[in-house]
């Protein structure tokens, strides 16, 4: 009876557990999406072409951002696009280090006539 009674208060925890973390959303798609940009395939995400050029530069960035352990998991997750050389950094960082730290892998990689900024700047509350 007692198993019984651990048990059930154990599978409450869980849910109530399970139901706080289903409230928090660490997607943060929307604040990636610029509907005023729209027409603009640097300023989102789908804009990344299969040009070879382009797909390494993002990656070089990416690569450059991930092995700096300093940054924020949403940092390591903004959204690099390149098109045509032209390099849009977009999402949420949680200070203006990061902000310029990532800007400046950008630059130091793309060069800084190639590169927009437009990461956004929202601490952890």
């Amino acid at each position: 009876m007692k198993n019984l009674y651990l048990a059930m208060i154990a599978a409450v925890v869980v849910a109530q557990a399970g139901a706080a973390l289903a409230q928090q959303s660490p997607d943060n798609s929307q604040s990636n999406a610029d509907p005023a940009n729209s027409h603009d395939p640097t300023s989102i995400a789908d804009g990344q072409k299969n040009n070879r050029a382009d797909l390494q530069l993002t990656q070089h960035i990416r690569k450059s951002v991930m092995a700096d352990k300093d940054l924020s998991v949403d940092a390591h997750n903004v959204k690099i696009v390149t098109v045509n050389g032209y390099v849009t950094l977009n999402g949420i960082v949680r200070s203006d280090a990061e902000k310029s730290s990532i800007e400046a892998k950008a630059i130091d990689l793309a060069g800084a006539d190639k590169v927009r900024d437009q990461l956004k700047v929202a601490p952890q509350s």
